[in-house]
């Protein structure tokens, strides 16, 4: 019994393998019989492959640069405590985002001590006012003391005359003319002494002057330390950066928050030397070009119109570029000082060039263009610019109106014959196809 089972298993894998064989060899029948029109044993022509095909029209071609920076703000005010001293009034907008107008009160800061001194300063302006008036009346009482000495010695003079005129007559005494002479000379010296008092009363004004002067820059100082302590804002704007809270204590100078314009924005862009340089006009200065400002995220794709500003004027330190700065005209009221955003600039037009896409040029530099029976020929290029998957080439006069291959596949080259894939199939080649489907069918 084992054996009659041992012999049925061998017959039946035979039986097997020979329908295997013959399955194989009726496909591999099938297949070289497909290859040409009357059977297996004649070869078959050139193959001829299949490529989408661009025609090279030199035209005006407007290049993009497209490259990335971030926003930022044209206008920004720090606000810093003019004060040291304890917070005691917090405006609502003063937080993260709070929307303020220009000289809105946003900080007040404790104002008893700053208002203590701007009391004492006032009476120090009052005492400096009232001795100025004490010395202007003493240059005046001064002043008519010395013309009542200047009267007197006016007298005494007039009698020293007339004693001299009566000794002349032979009627005056010398103790008589002694008298006279020196009442006149005790006149002179009341007037040296009137004017001496007069002097010194003038210097007194002068200095009660320069003393009010002084309380008055004092009390300038005075109010301007209470008007410190209160912190307005500058412009109409955004509050930032906020670190001051109700009731806290804040010592001069410190930062308490800062406010931006939203209204006027700009781009920052670090560009190569290549680019920089393309953007440049004739006498070295930044060309006035527009720009697009782009925003991509999950909500969507935001743009704002921008133009070329002004380029950085110093380079930092490890970078080899340069920045420019593109102020927002419109469409900026989403943007954000901080965004990353790209940017893309419009270059300056070129002339007699194309558009074609970068997979046409191979890593030597050239393009396939097929020539009137379609076999493809390696044509050099020189490549102006570059724009995501598309190059700018200039037009030389063998590629005007050349068909170049748009996609390069490892199978295309030179010497190789090909079609367009947007033409028509030939009939032998669409019977070819067909005859493959019915084998397989």
């Amino acid at each position: 019994m084992r054996f009659l089972f041992r012999s049925l298993s061998g017959l039946f894998i035979t039986f097997l393998t020979l329908g295997l064989l013959f399955l194989a060899g009726f496909q591999l029948w099938v297949a070289t019989s497909a290859d040409g029109e009357d059977g297996p044993g004649r070869s078959g022509g050139e193959q001829v492959y299949t490529a989408r095909l661009l025609t090279v029209t030199p035209q005006v071609v407007q290049p993009v640069m497209k490259v990335f920076g971030t926003v930022d703000s044209r206008r920004r005010l720090q606000l810093r405590a003019g004060a040291s001293g304890q917070i005691v009034h917090l405006d609502p907008a003063m937080q993260e985002g709070g929307q303020v107008k220009a000289g809105q009160v946003l900080v007040r800061i404790d104002p008893a001590s700053a208002q203590a001194g701007l009391a004492n300063q006032l009476a120090a302006r009052d005492d400096a006012e009232a001795t100025l008036r004490d010395a202007r009346r003493n240059v005046q009482v001064a002043a008519d003391d010395l013309a009542a000495a200047e009267r007197q010695a006016e007298l005494r003079r007039a009698a020293v005359e007339r004693q001299a005129s009566l000794d002349k007559r032979g009627l005056g005494t010398s103790a008589a003319r002694e008298t006279v002479e020196l009442a006149a000379s005790s006149a002179e010296q009341s007037v040296i002494a009137g004017r001496s008092a007069l002097a010194s009363a003038e210097s007194a004004v002068t200095a009660a002057e320069n003393a009010l002067r002084r309380a008055e820059i004092a009390l300038s100082e005075a109010r301007r330390e209470l008007a410190d302590t209160e912190i307005r804002a500058g412009f109409s704007g955004r509050v930032t950066a906020v670190t001051a809270v109700e009731g806290g204590l804040v010592s001069l100078n410190e930062q308490l928050a800062e406010i931006i314009d939203p209204d006027d924005l700009e781009v920052q862009a670090p560009l190569s030397l290549s680019q920089f340089s393309r953007l440049l006009a004739d006498g070295g200065q930044l060309r006035d070009r527009p720009a697009t400002v782009i925003l991509d995220g999950s909500a969507g794709r935001l743009t704002a119109e921008a133009r070329l500003d002004r380029a950085a004027a110093s380079v930092a330190e490890g970078t080899a570029g340069r920045v420019v700065y593109a102020r927002i005209l419109s469409g900026g009221e989403t943007l954000r000082p901080g965004d990353f955003v790209s940017v893309e600039i419009s270059e300056p037009q070129i002339d007699n060039a194309a558009v074609i896409p970068a997979a046409a040029v191979g890593p030597d530099g050239a393009v396939l263009a097929a020539d009137a029976d379609g076999r493809l020929m390696a044509t050099p290029v020189r490549v102006l610019r570059r724009q995501g998957d598309d190059v700018i080439i200039a037009v030389s006069a063998d590629l005007q109106g050349a068909r170049i291959v748009a996609e390069r596949a490892p199978q295309l080259g030179t010497g190789i014959m090909v079609r367009d894939a947007a033409a028509p199939a030939p009939a032998e080649d669409q019977r070819a196809q067909n005859r493959r489907g019915q084998g397989n069918g």
